[in-house]
């Protein structure tokens, strides 16, 4: 897939002003930046996004600053002045979308509010990501990701009947960076309609509870939430990762038709698919003991590569527990040529294609910029313009 030309990308001439750090508010300008926006990204004197010190892992350059900042500019505005302040509210006013992901009422101490900006700049986009929202009891509390995915439920959810565990990735911060990003692309679809920009609010927390809400059904209805299940489906039975001889395979079954293929070409057991205790899901999820530990035995003295080849044989989908070491080697990211090598101001760094796959506007991956690299330009744009 060849790097397209800017004038091919759909947010060609879409302006972001990004006041933004860690990951969230970064995630989704990086979408914006992918499809063409022209993204400024505002940092602090000296340290910038304090992501850009999270580690050093790609020659000095930090492994989550790669992966979301690339394409965009970098500014350094010192905010604690005048005139830092000035140009911050100049760069908004010009813009398009404004997305801030600070502390709330932080943008507000600037003058930047949208009750303000919506006057001054009706046609602007107003985007801000937080913890818990610009309200309510939970306003000023602070948020990072691992607290939200505990205070949402998502840990009571994760891990062992033994022990909770986070998910390990940045799960509430790529939801509520996903839930901007479509949020955005939404509001300038409605400013073409209406020629009026839109305030946009996005609540970490809430982008999480609206995933489980599945298990959040069960909750309301039974009184009792799923258990806790490990590398196994807490509400789908058979559903998760079973011991071979040499090793793991995963496998699901999501209907009765593939419930008795199971039985009668993985297990050969033809005749267990029409045991009362396993009939239905609903019976397989109340005795899973009895029924998980049936299916190890059966699989005990095959390794995982005949276990999978008996699972497509009966179309019964399958994975493999890879490490990440296998994933950065995997075959199917090599046969769609999903690496590609990206600029940035440490030197060449792998990087992935984002998976928008728009067929006609294949994604902008430019550099990934130094500390205040575009400052002195951006600057002098303003100057001009006075």
């Amino acid at each position: 897939m060849a790097e397209s030309s800017p004038s091919a990308l759909p947010l060609t001439g879409v302006t972001v002003v990004a006041l933004e750090q860690a990951v969230a508010g970064p995630f989704c300008s990086r979408q914006l930046a992918d499809m063409g926006a022209r993204v400024i990204k505002i940092e602090r004197p000296g340290t910038g996004d304090f992501a850009r010190a999270y580690d050093g892992t790609l020659n000095g350059l930090s492994a989550y600053f790669a992966w979301l900042n690339r394409g965009k500019e970098s500014v350094v505005l010192d905010l604690k002045t005048v005139g830092g302040r000035d140009a911050l509210e100049r760069l908004v006013q010009r813009a398009d979308v404004f997305i801030h992901n600070l502390a709330p009422g932080a943008v507000e101490r600037f003058g930047l509010g949208y009750e303000a900006m919506s006057v001054t700049a009706p046609r602007l986009i107003w985007a801000g990501i937080s913890g818990y929202g610009p309200d309510g009891p939970y306003r000023d509390k602070k948020a990072y990701d691992m607290l939200i995915q505990a205070e949402s439920g998502v840990v009571s959810l994760t891990g062992t009947l033994a022990a909770p565990a986070k998910v390990g990735v940045s799960i509430a911060d790529i939801a509520a960076g996903l839930y901007a990003y479509s949020s955005v692309l939404a509001a300038l679809r409605n400013r073409d309609r209406t020629g009026r920009g839109d305030r946009i609010d996005i609540a970490m927390f809430e982008c999480l509870v609206e995933w489980l809400m599945p298990q959040l059904y069960v909750q309301l209805a039974s009184g009792s939430a799923p258990e806790r299940a490990g590398l196994r489906h807490n509400m789908i039975v058979p559903y998760g990762a079973y011991r071979c001889a040499d090793g793991d395979v995963m496998f699901a079954i999501q209907n009765e038709r593939e419930w008795r293929r199971f039985c009668d070409i993985v297990i050969r057991r033809p005749s267990l698919a029409d045991e009362p205790a396993f009939a239905t899901n609903t019976d397989r999820l109340t005795n899973r003991v009895a029924l998980e530990s049936l299916i190890e035995r059966a699989f005990e003295a095959d390794p995982v590569r005949v276990v999978t080849e008996r699972l497509e044989r009966a179309e019964i989908a399958n994975a493999v527990v890879n490490d990440l070491a296998a994933v950065a080697a995997h075959p199917q990211l090599t046969a769609r040529a999903r690496w590609r090598e990206l600029d940035s101001f440490v030197g060449p760094i792998p990087a992935l294609l984002p998976p928008h796959n728009l067929g006609g506007a294949p994604p902008r991956m430019a550099r990934v910029p130094a500390l205040g690299e575009h400052t002195t330009a951006v600057l002098a744009e303003l100057d001009g313009e006075r």
